[in-house]
């Protein structure tokens, strides 16, 4: 029988073709479905990983299983399938809208090695614990992280500890793209990256979609490198003014240029990506950080985007 929060049978359906399956030489994979129905009680409860309850198995074999797809970029590749297939019947909106919100982070996630690790086996090895050939072989690629709390995407702000989510967010309020920083961090450093991030599959023949139709952001992002990213790929954009900003173009006359135009009606939609933050930090997993690694954390946040798409 299914639990609350489970995964339904249409939802497996969707998930089950693009996991890992056995090749026969290396072992097998214990069951999928209940390994993520595990991982999505951890997300929604933000219980520890040993005191989740046994109907979903070994702790252990949870917690490596969300390591390794975090690593591996398994769960973000399972977020752009669910998005291909929203496009394709298209149900997304692409005025998008960009924003970032604060995590406080629980003084567990912190303490993690300063030496990064050099690959996901290295990276789930805990001890002399011995990792299969199946493991090295899916995720040789080094994983970002190490060399102390900043690169773990930890800061220091007036809250203490805090990681920050960068992310765009469609017009139905629903993730496109995430990136995770340093709690001081500022908006605007990662608006470029995070709109690198957009890319969104076609199921049958054609290039991913990266380019919205327009994009909206508060004053955080009002700045001219970002008007001229916007500018340079025929993006429209709605993102007011700093008063500050406007001083110095009337100080300046005719050679300060022309105000940017404001559309406001267009600007009051920018909510969307506020109840998109509100939607994910739904999950205590999510609105409280305990992973030490950034990258496994950035994994829980995109699992957390992924039941909300499978959800809408």
């Amino acid at each position: 029988m299914l639990s609350r929060g489970d995964l339904t049978d249409g939802e497996w359906a969707v998930l089950a073709p693009l996991l890992p399956r056995s090749n026969g030489r290396c072992g097998r994979w214990r069951d999928h479905r209940q390994v993520i129905n595990g991982i999505i009680h951890r997300l929604s409860t933000g219980c520890q990983w040993r005191k989740l309850p046994e109907r979903f198995g070994p702790w252990q074999t949870i917690h490596k299983r969300h390591a390794l797809w975090s690593a591996d970029g398994t769960w973000e590749r399972l977020l752009q399938h669910v998005q291909a297939i929203a496009d394709a019947a298209g149900d997304i909106d692409w005025n998008i809208n960009i924003d970032s919100t604060s995590i406080r982070a629980h003084q567990h996630a912190a303490g993690a090695p300063d030496r990064p690790a050099t690959s996901t086996a290295e990276c789930l090895k805990r001890g002399r614990a011995k990792i299969s050939s199946r493991a090295r072989a899916l995720a040789p690629a080094p994983i970002p992280g190490g060399g102390g709390a900043a690169g773990e995407a930890l800061g220091r702000s007036r809250g203490g500890l805090t990681t920050k989510i960068h992310l765009s967010a469609d017009g139905r309020c629903r993730p496109l793209s995430l990136i995770v920083t340093p709690g001081q961090r500022a908006d605007c450093t990662q608006f470029e990256p995070v709109m690198g991030k957009i890319r969104v599959p076609r199921l049958g023949a054609g290039r991913p979609r990266q380019m919205p139709d327009s994009v909206g952001a508060d004053k955080a992002y009002s700045n001219g490198l970002i008007r001229r990213y916007l500018r340079r790929r025929g993006i429209r954009h709605v993102i007011p003014e700093k008063s500050d900003t406007k001083s110095a173009r009337r100080r300046r006359g005719s050679d300060g240029g022309r105000p940017p135009s404001f559309d406001k009606t267009r600007y009051k939609a920018r909510n969307t990506v506020e109840r998109a933050i509100n939607k994910i930090k739904q999950f205590r997993g999510v609105a409280t950080r305990y992973d030490k690694r950034g990258y496994v954390y950035l994994g829980t946040v995109t699992a957390a985007a992924l039941l909300i798409w499978l959800r809408s």
